[in-house]
């Protein structure tokens, strides 16, 4: 299994030779549900396409077919991540949230992890050794948490700037990347770990039965992140905003509460700073376009003359409390995943996955209501529920519309984009790509290959 399996989905991973019974056993299968699959593309009145089989692994292993839809979900994600990217700015309607509330932006994050959890399911469907298993996953994760500081960590220095290099004392340890490595090593160990041995599943309540232990687990999760968000004490604390050539600015936040939400004085923060430390945080913090901290609001600019202390305080949008939640998010996904792997009538399958979307749709807009608001930032309960349960339609949308009826032509370009996620975004999502375009320049550094084409 390649460094990155958990972002690309590989579905089919190679099992030992002394494990060959498993392995037909786990092939037929496979037939079976390229039969489904076949059967319904003519329903749908299009023409059959027999995937090919992958070759055989070195073990011996036949893969099956491919899950399309799984790779064009990925896709998706990628091209709705570069629109934000590049159009957010412009259009706030679909820019990250400044804080309570969700935009078409905050959708993003969530889907990756979402995806990450069913590609999980189908990579572990047979572990013939956990030990070795549970290894090669922390060295995966390991290796992505390294990618992720390396490239967002403060290394690079922006399009703009040909320089590079970070100092150790501010390099930011969290991000995007490292948020996705550390959901995938847990849900990845609950996988390996926490399922019954007994693959007979033929409803949903058998399906919930075995695997009741991992979402145990995710209930665990979420009672530790809400008695931390809601019980924590948050003290006053302060901060500096460094001045070229003068002592640095040293704002105070007054708190003394427990259980806010709000931009100053919420556990999330709070824990990310006395752990990770303030120093190592994101120092553009979302909350910098609310209308008390932008005069351009809710796009950035200005302070405004009465804004308050907390305005340009670090803040971490990829932090460790909040991270607690992704985790759920990728459990979720790894339902979903079950579901593909337990259940090969595509009717059943849309039956699993709609009844639960829909639930956490419902569950989201009643937390809500209630006062525990969709939150990117702090990545709240209800945040995930309207997250994971979009997700879930959106992919079974996507599964009908390209597994069963077939409809591929239209969906190559997303295909491809979901085959390919992390090197398009790192290339492009991490701006290395422009910035490695940047460094070539006519005569003069200001004269760029990215000015030529009018980027910038």
């Amino acid at each position: 299994m390649g460094m990155y399996d958990l972002i690309k989905g590989d579905e089919g991973a190679p099992a030992p030779e002394d494990r060959v019974a498993k392995i037909n056993a786990l092939a037929a299968a496979d037939d079976d549900y390229g039969a489904l699959y076949s059967a319904d593309l003519e329903a749908c009145g299009k023409v059959a396409e027999a995937y090919p089989e992958k070759e055989s692994s070195a073990a011996g292993r036949p893969r099956g077919p491919r899950l399309v839809s799984l790779d064009v979900f990925r896709g998706f994600t990628v091209a709705l991540m570069i629109l934000v990217d590049d159009a957010g700015g412009f259009i706030p309607a679909i820019n990250h949230s400044p804080w309570d509330g969700v935009n078409l932006a905050d959708f993003v994050m969530p889907f990756f992890l979402f995806i990450v959890g069913v590609a999980i399911a189908l990579m572990y469907k047979i572990v013939p050794n956990k030990v070795i298993a549970t290894k090669k996953a922390v060295v995966r994760a390991l290796k992505l948490f390294c990618v992720g500081i390396v490239i967002q960590g403060g290394f690079f220095h922006g399009i703009h700037d040909l320089t590079f290099g970070v100092d150790i004392l501010r390099i930011r340890w969290m991000g995007v990347l490292q948020r996705i490595a550390i959901a995938y090593l847990l849900t990845a160990i609950c996988e390996i770990w926490l399922k019954s041995d007994d693959d007979i599943v033929k409803s949903g309540y058998s399906l919930v039965r075995m695997y009741r232990f991992q979402l145990f687990v995710g209930l665990i999760l979420t009672s530790i992140y809400m008695v931390l968000l809601y019980g924590l004490y948050v003290p006053d604390w302060e901060y500096q905003i460094p001045v070229p050539g003068s002592t640095p600015n040293s704002f105070l936040v007054k708190c003394g509460v427990r259980g806010d939400t709000g931009p100053a004085c919420n556990a999330v923060g709070m824990i990310d700073r006395q752990i990770l430390g303030i120093q190592h945080l994101y120092r553009r913090p979302i909350y910098g376009r609310r209308k008390e901290c932008s005069i351009n609001s809710p796009a950035s600019g200005p302070l405004p003359s009465d804004a308050p202390s907390w305005c340009q305080a670090p803040f971490d949008p990829e932090g460790l409390l909040s991270s607690v939640m992704a985790i759920v998010t990728c459990l979720i996904g790894l339902q979903f995943g079950h579901v593909i792997v337990h259940f090969k009538d595509h009717k059943d399958r849309v039956v699993q996955w709609m009844v639960p979307s829909f639930c956490l749709l419902e569950l989201a807009f009643v937390l809500d209501f209630f006062g525990m608001h969709l939150n990117k930032a702090l990545y709240t309960v209800s945040y995930t529920c309207i997250t994971a349960g979009t997700a879930g339609i959106l992919f079974t949308g996507i599964y009908l519309l390209v597994d069963v009826c077939g409809y591929r032509r239209p969906t190559l370009p997303m295909e491809w984009m979901g085959m390919n996620a992390l090197s398009i975004y790192i290339l492009i999502g991490c701006n290395i790509l422009p910035i490695f375009i940047q460094g070539f320049y006519w005569m003069e550094p200001q004269n760029t290959l990215l000015k030529a084409i009018g980027i910038r």
